[in-house]
C-alpha cells in the first residue's frame, strides 16, 4: 500500500509540474517568429526575440482570453491544494473517507485545465494557415489526463481503504 500511495503522490507531482509548465511557459501557439502564451506574445525580429501584447480584436476576444488565464491559474491552485490535502488526510482521516477531498480537488483541476485548452483551441488562431500548437499547449492536454487518472485512482483508492 505504502508503494501504491508514493506512485500517486508521484503522479500528483508530476502533474503540478506539467500544469505549471503549461501556464507559465510561453508556447501555446508557435510559428518561425512568434511564441505566444496566455499572457503574451514573443516576436523575433532581426535575430532578437521582443516581448509584445497579446493582439486584440475578434481573432483574439478579450474573454475568452481571460477564461483561459483564469481557468489555468484554477487549475494549478486546485492540483497544489489536492496535494497538500492527500498529506493532511493520510493522517487524519479514517479509513474510507481519506482521499475523497483529493480527488475532488483534482477533479476540479482536470475540468479547468481542460476548460482552458478546449477554448483556446475553439476560439484562438483558427484563421492562421502557417503556426502549430506550442509544447505548453500540449502539455496542458496531458496535463488534463494525468489529473482524471489521479482523481479517478483517488475515488477508488476510497473505496478500497474502505
Amino acid at each position: 500500500m505504502l508503494i501504491l500511495l508514493a506512485g500517486i503522490f508521484g503522479i500528483h507531482i508530476i502533474g503540478i509540474i506539467i500544469l505549471l509548465v503549461a501556464t507559465i511557459d510561453n508556447a501555446w501557439w508557435m510559428t518561425d517568429v512568434i511564441s505566444t502564451d496566455v499572457w503574451a506574445r514573443w516576436i523575433q525580429t532581426s535575430g532578437v526575440w521582443n516581448l509584445t501584447d497579446l493582439p486584440t480584436g475578434s481573432h483574439y476576444p478579450q474573454d475568452y482570453l481571460q477564461a483561459v488565464q483564469a481557468s489555468s491559474v484554477l487549475a494549478c491552485i486546485f492540483s497544489i491544494i489536492g496535494i497538500f490535502v492527500f498529506v493532511a488526510q493520510l493522517f487524519t482521516l479514517e479509513k474510507g473517507q481519506r482521499f475523497t477531498i483529493s480527488g475532488a480537488f483534482q477533479l476540479l483541476a482536470c475540468l479547468c485545465i481542460m476548460i482552458a485548452a478546449a477554448i483556446y483551441t475553439d476560439r484562438f488562431h483558427l484563421d492562421e494557415q502557417d503556426g502549430w500548437y506550442g509544447h505548453c499547449f500540449i502539455l496542458a492536454w496531458i496535463a488534463f489526463a494525468l489529473t482524471f487518472i489521479s482523481s479517478i485512482i483517488y475515488f477508488v483508492l476510497r473505496k478500497k481503504t474502505a
